[in-house]
């Protein structure tokens, strides 16, 4: 404190400003703030990847596998009913030969209203669906195997552009 009684009072303010962990008054004029306009993006580490529209390609695998799931239990329940009911069995092929198992969901539907005894057997895939998606499923093995497709495909297909386009084979 005793440096400061020495100094002038220009200086004096702007130590004691310090002291007390105010901004000191700046000797100079700042320059309008640039305003820049935000695009409303979430903020996180991730890829933005355009043209999906409202949903993520994450929603849009979903709804490949949900259709993809409902396909499995088809066929589960049609190896299942082959063995322990014929009759039942035949009906769920002939109804397979006129809809198509694409949307999974419409074709349960369709089902559904074919007849009662139909009726029974969507339930059934519509059970199996929902027991394979949750407990038989092997959601940590998909991941390490689609992560293995890319990086093996991807590394192929660059050994393939090298090669093609470098001289290796012609010097050979």
């Amino acid at each position: 404190m005793e440096h400061i009684s020495l100094l002038s009072s220009s200086q004096h303010s702007f130590f004691t400003a310090i002291q007390k962990n105010k901004a000191p008054p700046l000797p100079f004029r700042l320059s309008k703030k640039r305003t820049y306009r935000r695009t409303p993006r979430l903020r996180c580490q991730k890829m933005y990847v355009p043209g999906f529209g409202e949903a993520s390609p994450e929603a849009k695998a979903a709804k490949h596998l949900h259709n993809f799931f409902t396909y499995v239990a088809v066929r589960i329940v049609t190896a299942q009913l082959e063995s322990y009911n014929p009759e039942a069995h035949l009906e769920l092929k002939e109804f397979l030969d006129k809809h198509s198992v694409n949307d999974g969901d419409k074709f349960c539907a369709d089902l559904m209203r074919e007849s009662p005894r139909h009726k029974n057997i969507a339930l059934r895939i519509l059970e199996v669906r929902s027991v394979y998606c949750k407990k038989d499923f092997e959601w940590d093995n998909l991941e390490l195997l689609a992560s293995k497709m890319v990086n093996e495909s991807n590394t192929r297909l660059m050994r393939d552009y090298v090669l093609e386009t470098s001289d290796v084979e012609n010097q050979e």
